[in-house]
């Protein structure tokens, strides 16, 4: 795949887990962000410019320089979200209007963005028992889902997330899954907020190596290139006009 300029891409991560959990820190030990870095950089190449941001940094790493500077921008928390400050809320949400994209991790639908951007609670039914997943493809030739074959990707272990997901409906629906214990969910969707493309991944619970997988990375990659931004306007404050195209009579 090839792009006109490097895409600019922020990988945010909490950071937590894996310096609080010998098992997650086993999986990740430079952190869930380094191994999203190192994919979007090993599938790009010089076509891809990826810095990472955590929540322990000034500002949570997204500061007005950085969010200014930034074309996508993936988020995945869990155990933190409370901690996100407001006003770092406020500046990613009208970042994305601008048209920055946005790419939701797992567990990151419960984040006061997606929240936020959704309008809804984004809440969901969850067990934690290392069930097997199928993600069907639902959208075949989607560009975020280029270069996967077949039908499905199979996980050998995967926390469950099953519907009622409280979202609104996705534009598109790429992928459902399929559990082990029967459960269903809409685990890749879309949606557009003012110029701002978004994408829900439900894959990457931290306790297995999902994010390790060839083709949730591949996954990840894609969506990355196709959130870059259009470069349309968006208006954030109300314009008042004085002269009319058209002539016309004051009443």
């Amino acid at each position: 795949m090839t792009t006109a300029k490097p895409i600019r891409v922020t990988v945010w991560n909490e950071f937590v887990h894996e310096r609080t959990n010998p098992v997650v820190a086993a999986i990740y030990p430079d952190g869930i962000h380094q191994v999203l870095r190192t994919a979007i950089e090993s599938h790009l190449a010089d076509e891809a410019i990826v810095r990472c941001a955590t929540l322990d940094e000034p500002e949570h790493g997204l500061t007005d320089s950085v969010l200014d500077s930034t074309e996508v921008l993936l988020w995945w928390g869990h155990a933190a979200h409370d901690q996100v400050e407001d006003a770092i809320v406020s500046k990613v949400h009208r970042r994305v209007l601008q048209g920055m994209g946005l790419i939701v991790l797992h567990s990151g639908h419960a984040s006061k963005i997606f929240q936020r951007l959704m309008g809804t609670g984004c809440m969901l039914r969850w067990r934690e028992a290392a069930e097997k997943e199928r993600l069907w493809i639902t959208a075949p030739g989607h560009p975020i889902l280029a270069g996967i074959s077949g039908d499905y990707i199979e996980l050998p272990n995967a926390e469950m997330y099953g519907e009622h997901f409280d979202i609104p409906q996705p534009e598109e629906l790429l992928l459902i899954s399929w559990f082990e214990g029967g459960e269903v969910f809409r685990s890749g969707c879309t949606f557009r907020r003012g110029q701002g493309k978004i994408f829900y991944f439900r894959p990457g619970h931290e306790t297995y190596p999902i994010y390790h997988h060839p083709q949730i990375q591949q996954i990840i990659t894609n969506a990355v290139v196709w959130a870059q931004g259009s470069g349309g306007n968006y208006n954030w404050d109300a314009r008042h006009i004085e002269q009319p195209l058209s002539p016309i009579q004051q009443k």
